[in-house]
């Protein structure tokens, strides 16, 4: 028994900072809550396929980690990351055109924490962020925490639509510009090469930092790869990169690429949140990449999701009514769907739950409001079966409520 402890302890009374009381839950998270009920068919999550995990090739590594490695796997490590496994993601991003080297690599705990480092060594209250509308969702988490304010640029078919960056440049004077450029989440939507030439370029003209988040560049089904943007504006731009999307999202590796003088900062950043990143799965993502597992992987991966997106789009083609469009990306885990406007995905979406078959809203992921009729769907961790099932069911809830 505590002496002298005669009040009943009273935590709502506890003062937290405003900042944080203000926050919001992720609507994601909370639509797992009604997605995972049984029988429901979800396409909310940004899940991988957990059949796709190399789990008997992880296995494998995992002692051979040990073994190979011996104590420093299970010791502290460097801020920025394990040496042998920066120097690989240097040799690989210089590969594809992107000259690196190991000092301009922080390998992070997942591309979020990147995100949140940003956030916390560029962001004061009321600080502006240029982005893309609508953004992930995740993103703009980080960023509130800040208490950031948003300048959006609308998209198109091909990314940010370049010629109002200028002005929206002008006018608010951000102090990143944030983009996912590659199947962006929550779109799908792809920037054009063009466009990635002159962001860089207009960045680099006000003096602003690009920021890169391009979780999903290697899932590509058809077309070419395109340039990075840190390919064009190089240390104009910080790239943010994982294997959450290509090995498995629970081994938490990811990495930030830019100048050697601003990872420093970031090296400063990271060593108060968690002094460093699992050297245990560093050293497993390093011997996973360096016995050349990953690409085979990843074609196997793109196979799977690419039959996946092709069937989901063929489904809606033959189901879903007039009036409602959608995006047909080249790769990536999402597709962007929009409904007529006097159609609202929020008040559909417990229709939707009655039905068995969940989506998320699109209006969170526009940072300034608005995109009530939009909606977003995975369709990496769904089977043929369920696509089909699921794509029928919401086909009949636009119907009967058009």
């Amino acid at each position: 028994m505590l002496v002298g402890m005669q009040q009943k302890v009273n935590p709502e009374k506890w003062k937290f900072a405003p900042h944080v009381l203000s926050l919001e839950t992720s609507i994601i998270r909370e639509i797992l809550k009604f997605s995972s009920q049984p029988g429901v068919i979800s396409f909310a999550g940004g899940l991988p396929a957990p059949e796709m995990f190399p789990k008997e090739d992880l296995k494998r590594i995992a002692a051979e980690v040990i073994e190979k490695h011996g104590d420093v796997p299970l010791q502290y490590s460097l801020s920025r990351g394990v040496p042998l496994l920066r120097e690989l993601l240097a040799k690989r991003a210089s590969e594809r055109g992107t000259p690196s080297k190991m000092e301009n690599i922080l390998v992070t705990s997942g591309s979020q924490q990147g995100i949140e480092l940003l956030a916390r060594a560029f962001i004061d209250p009321g600080d502006y962020i240029l982005t893309e509308n609508p953004t992930y969702l995740g993103a703009l988490q980080a960023f509130n925490y800040y208490r950031a304010r948003y300048a959006t640029v609308p998209m198109d078919n091909d990314g940010m639509i370049i010629d109002e960056v200028e002005a929206t440049i002008r006018k608010y004077n951000p102090k990143l510009i944030y983009s996912v450029s590659n199947f962006q989440n929550p779109t799908g939507v792809t920037m054009s090469e063009e466009r990635r030439k002159q962001l860089v370029e207009l960045a680099a003209a006000h003096d602003i930092p690009v920021v890169d988040d391009n979780p999903y560049s290697d899932i590509r089904f058809k077309g070419d790869r395109l340039p990075t943007l840190k390919s064009f504006g190089g240390d104009e731009v910080i790239a943010l990169r994982t294997v959450s999307k290509t090995i498995a999202p629970g081994l938490r590796i990811g990495w930030m690429n830019g100048p050697d003088s601003v990872i420093r900062q970031f090296e400063k950043v990271k060593q108060c949140t968690d002094l460093h990143t699992s050297t245990f799965t560093q050293l497993m993502v390093y011997e996973f990449m360096n016995q050349g597992l990953a690409e085979p992987h990843i074609e196997r991966i793109k196979a799977d999701y690419g039959a996946k997106r092709n069937l989901m789009l063929k489904t809606m083609d033959e189901t879903f009514p007039e009036g409602v469009k959608w995006t047909r990306p080249e790769g990536g885990l999402f597709l962007w769907v929009e409904l007529p406007e006097h159609m609202s995905a929020k008040a559909l979406f417990d229709k939707a739950i009655a039905l068995k078959v969940a989506y998320v809203p699109g209006g969170p992921f526009f940072p300034n409001g608005g995109g009530d009729n939009t909606l977003r769907l995975n369709f990496s961790n769904c089977t043929h079966e369920t696509i089909v099932e699921g794509i029928g069911r919401l086909a009949k809830l636009f119907k009967d409520n058009a």
